[in-house]
Formats: C-alpha cells, sequence, structure tokens
C-alpha cells in the first residue's frame, strides 16, 4: 500500500497493542499526521500551526473528540465566537470553519485510514460537519469593506501635496524628520504608481526593478518584480512583475532621484541592506511606520478616514481602468485571481461614467441602422 503523509501511524493500526487513554492518543495522532499531511501539501508552518489551534479550541469548545463530531457543534463553536464581548470578523469566522473543514475531509479520506480504525476502536467514524449552511460564505462582495473607495485625482494630488510639503517644512525647520519624510512622500507614489499592497511596498528592495525590453525609455524602472505578493491561504508569498504604464511615467524619474545619493543615499543605514525603504536606525522601516505617516499627512490634507494607504492600490486599478486598459491587464498588474475581485476595487468616477454614456450613444446615433431614421 501506497505510504502517504499523514497516513495513521503503524503503532494504531497493529490490533495486539493496548492503548492507554485511546482517545487521547488518537486524536493526538490525528493532529500529528495532519501537521504531516499539510506539510507535504507545501503550506506554511504559521498556517499549520494556527490550523492545529483552532481544531483542538473546537475539540475542547465541542468536549467531544472528532468521531463524534456533529454539524450542531460547528453552530455552537461559531455561534459563541461570533457572540463574544468582542466578536470575531466574518473573515476570521471563515479561517476557523475553514481549518475544521479541512480536518475532517483529511480523517474522512480513506486513504489514511482513519475511519476504519475509529470503527474498530470505538465503534463510531469522524465525518465531515462543515457545510455551507452551517458557515460564513466566502462572497466576493465580503471581500472589500462598504466604505473602502479609491481617490478622487483630486484627493490625490490634494494627498501628495501634503505629503511634499511635510517635507518642505521639516527641512525648513532643520528638523532631522524631513528625511523620512521624504522616504514616505516617494514611497506612497511609488505604491500608487505599481498598485502596492502596503507589505508588498515594504518589502521592496533596490534590485526589484528592471528594464522592459518593449518600452527602452523607462530604461532600468520598466519592470517591477514584485517578491512578496499575497498568497493564498498557507501557501506562502507569491510573485507577480508589474510592468510601468505610460500614465505612471513619472514615477522613473522619481525612482532615478531616489535611488541616487541624493535620496535613498542619504539614509547612514542604506549601504546594509538592499532595502528600498531604509529608515534612520534600521535597515529597513516597517509597514507600521508606513501606516503612521499615512495617517499623518490624510489628516494634513484634510481628506476623510475611509481613505487609508490601501486606497492607492484601488485608486491605481481605477485610474487604469478610466485610462482605457484591458481588465484583463489591469488583473495581472495587481496580482488577482479573479477578475470579480479587480471589478471590487474599480470606483470609476462620474464623469468617466458620463463620458462612456456619451461615447456609446454617439456610437449608436452615427451607426449606419439609424442613417434616415430621423
Amino acid at each position: 500500500m501506497e505510504l502517504l503523509p499523514g497516513r495513521i501511524p503503524d503503532f494504531l493500526t497493529d490490533q495486539d497493542v493496548g492503548l492507554l487513554r485511546a482517545e487521547d492518543r488518537v486524536f493526538e495522532a490525528m493532529l500529528d499526521r495532519w501537521r504531516a499531511q499539510m506539510l507535504a501539501r507545501g503550506l506554511t508552518t504559521a498556517f499549520i500551526r494556527s490550523s492545529c489551534r483552532t481544531v483542538e479550541r473546537f475539540k475542547d469548545h465541542a468536549n467531544e473528540y472528532p468521531w463524534r463530531w456533529s454539524a450542531h457543534h460547528v453552530d455552537d463553536f461559531l455561534s459563541d465566537q461570533r457572540g463574544d464581548a468582542r466578536p470575531l470578523s466574518l473573515s476570521t469566522l471563515r479561517s476557523y470553519a475553514g481549518a475544521i473543514r479541512a480536518f475532517c475531509a483529511y480523517l474522512t479520506d480513506s486513504r489514511y485510514g482513519w475511519a476504519a480504525l475509529c470503527e474498530r476502536v470505538f465503534a463510531d467514524v469522524p465525518t465531515q460537519v462543515v457545510f455551507e449552511w452551517n458557515s460564513p460564505r466566502h462572497t466576493t462582495d465580503e471581500a472589500v469593506p462598504p466604505r473602502r473607495r479609491a481617490f478622487t485625482k483630486t484627493e490625490l494630488q490634494a494627498f501628495f501635496d501634503a505629503a511634499d510639503d511635510v517635507v518642505d517644512t521639516e527641512f525648513a525647520k532643520g528638523s532631522k524628520r524631513w528625511l523620512p519624510a521624504m522616504r514616505d512622500s516617494v514611497a506612497f507614489k511609488v505604491a500608487y504608481a505599481y498598485g502596492l499592497r502596503r507589505r508588498e511596498l515594504a518589502m521592496l528592495e533596490d534590485v526589484d526593478f528592471g528594464p522592459n525590453p518593449h518600452v527602452p525609455a523607462f530604461g532600468a524602472f520598466g519592470s517591477l518584480q514584485v517578491r512578496w505578493a499575497k498568497g493564498t491561504k498557507g501557501s506562502g508569498p507569491r510573485r507577480r512583475t508589474v510592468l510601468t504604464v505610460p500614465e505612471f511615467e513619472w514615477v522613473v524619474d522619481l525612482l532615478r532621484f531616489w535611488l541616487s545619493p541624493e535620496g535613498r543615499g542619504r539614509f547612514a543605514t542604506a549601504d546594509r541592506s538592499q532595502s528600498l525603504w531604509p529608515s534612520e536606525r534600521s535597515a529597513s522601516a516597517a509597514v507600521r511606520n508606513f501606516d503612521r505617516s499615512f495617517q499623518s499627512v490624510r489628516k494634513l490634507a484634510g481628506l476623510p478616514e475611509e481613505l487609508s494607504l490601501h486606497a492607492l492600490r484601488h485608486s491605481y486599478v481605477t485610474h487604469l481602468i478610466e485610462a482605457g486598459y484591458d481588465p484583463l491587464f489591469v488583473q495581472q498588474q495587481v496580482g488577482h485571481s479573479y477578475s470579480s475581485t479587480t471589478a471590487l476595487y474599480t470606483s470609476v468616477s462620474s464623469d468617466f461614467k458620463h463620458r462612456t454614456i456619451q461615447r456609446m450613444i454617439a456610437a449608436r446615433i452615427g451607426s449606419p441602422e439609424n442613417e434616415g431614421r430621423n
């Protein structure tokens, strides 16, 4: 028989061996072999630890072992989490349900042997207890909070102006804070010009930029390799290539400046690593530094709190769509697996909608089938 990662250990299949505290021993072995199965699938250790903790919490809450679990245990567990003094978000509940579902799917797979063992030892078998009707559904409508939106172009200009004003003000005062303020101002513009997530921005290095042979005018900044893109649950980071597009060609000169001695080179820590964003005391600035700086600039610009650092990514998607780029190209640029997710990021302006309608009306009026009707 094929030896699969996660298969029931041999000592449990030997009917001549008696088990002390059999229920606890079997449950511990189930978790241990499930870890091995997930490792073989290439899932990250952090995801594996989190999944196992969730299953252990569920087992303690149900006060039953997996071969006696039923759907009502899931109902009770998730409802208690949601009804707590500090209720968990739907995304967290979905992750809990997903971990329990995956564990049950593993136990009920005949290739691993757990059902046969439980039937022999406990006269009962594990079953799947998580279904669509008793777990939070993952709908695309919930992927983006309803208040989250893109910047308007007026808001975007106000934000970048405020970021530059901070640099000028701190420099005029002779404050050392002008240098990190300049770094953050450049970083926000780069985040917008390439549609980056917060972590993707913070993890950039100077070696991540490269030429695009089809657009030699952009030189060494024709493309960006995003090496720390968001991956699927437990899979770790993914990679993608983002091309510099003509609508954001201004970022090329900005990057040339930033990677010169007058930009990034002004930081004393710049030679310690290849991080694109060195800080005053360490090799790179953290995500929380950008978050704090963004909130400060947003307040100075008088913009609403619903505009987050992630809204720059929404703005990138929106402005490419308004510029007429193919939605599939935009989807690939931002690294979305599904076009529906890209659609949720799109907040086209009223002017764009009106122009689109007018073009459609003009095209219809001018079509041959409508000639002579007036």
